[in-house]
């Protein structure tokens, strides 16, 4: 009979400890990750919903008094039947095939180029010297834009008037100011290119690389053949991420052309950005990011499909 406390003393005493343990290891998780999770939902999950939201009502800042009826797919009727919208769009898709095969075709080669060279060192500094450009903020990029593609003082203008040539309004004429920003956008992801392509140029094993050279002289053939699969994956995310990065880009553009002249350069994000804080139609400007949110996902998926491919070794 004096067993049986002590028995039920110590059946009892594991079942009070462990849930305590446990609590304590829950409730440091969720310090841990309790902020970023609260931060993800203020900054990434509720600005969705509520651009969806808005997206299916009136909402017209300066009109409060008309309230934010329900119009269901009214804003989406008149964002597709927008003449502008659509010329917005279209000089998203000109700048994207100005600027993703060069970015692409120029990454590769910088990356072919530091992954043969016997140069440690050189290789280490050009590594470091390719972060900087991608560390800039597009908002200083397109400071410094403003300054090398000035026509009065611009740095740019004084290098070719060293030849003879007249100086050049590179922000204030349609084609030229196209070409300012895919060439600024392309010296800043180029070497975000380069350095994905490097990572998948180092997965190759060099067996693979030597066999291939000793059965063919021609370097196209081992890149192909041998290279090329391994760099499959990288670059299918830099196409997925560098689409998303187009069509909402804004900061370089709107620092260095505003959208202009006229609208030459007004890229989709851009003539957004009008319609909700120039014009204040806040439910159709979240129709239009709807719109590109839909077209990016699709984008992607079909770069999966046609580009990704699995690297059998």
């Amino acid at each position: 009979m004096a067993v049986t406390p002590i028995s039920s003393s110590s059946e009892i005493r594991p079942a009070q400890v462990r849930p305590t343990k446990r609590w304590r290891g829950g409730g440091m998780t969720l310090v841990m990750l309790g902020p970023a999770v609260l931060t993800l939902l203020l900054i990434g999950v509720y600005p969705l919903v509520y651009a969806i939201r808005s997206s299916f009502h009136f909402s017209q800042l300066t009109k409060p008094y008309l309230g934010t009826p329900w119009v269901g797919l009214d804003n989406y009727r008149a964002v597709l039947q927008d003449g502008l919208f659509w010329g917005a769009l279209g000089r998203t898709l000109q700048f994207f095939i100005y600027t993703m095969p060069i970015q692409i075709v120029l990454g590769i080669g910088i990356a072919l180029l530091l992954d043969g060279t016997r140069w440690r060192l050189l290789g280490g500094i050009a590594r470091v010297l390719l972060v900087l450009p991608i560390a800039m903020t597009p908002t200083v990029v397109g400071l410094l834009g403003r300054l090398v593609y000035n026509r009065d003082f611009g740095v740019l203008n004084w290098a070719i008037g060293l030849v003879g040539l007249g100086p050049v309004s590179w922000l204030g004429s349609p084609v030229p100011a196209m070409a300012t920003i895919a060439i600024t956008d392309t010296w800043q992801w180029t070497p975000f290119v380069a350095l994905v392509a490097l990572a998948g140029l180092t997965s190759v094993p060099p067996d693979l690389v030597e066999a291939s050279r000793l059965e063919t002289s021609r370097w196209w053939d081992t890149f192909r053949n041998v290279q090329l699969p391994f760099l499959l994956p990288g670059l299918t995310a830099v196409l997925i991420i560098r689409t998303a990065d187009i069509l909402k880009l804004f900061d370089m553009v709107f620092v260095l052309t505003r959208g202009g002249p006229g609208v030459s350069t007004e890229l989709a994000s851009i003539y957004i950005q009008r319609v909700g804080f120039r014009i204040f139609d806040v439910g159709i400007a979240s129709a239009q990011a709807v719109l590109l949110l839909i077209l990016c996902t699709v984008l992607a998926q079909t770069y999966i499909r046609v580009f990704y491919r699995e690297i059998e070794t």
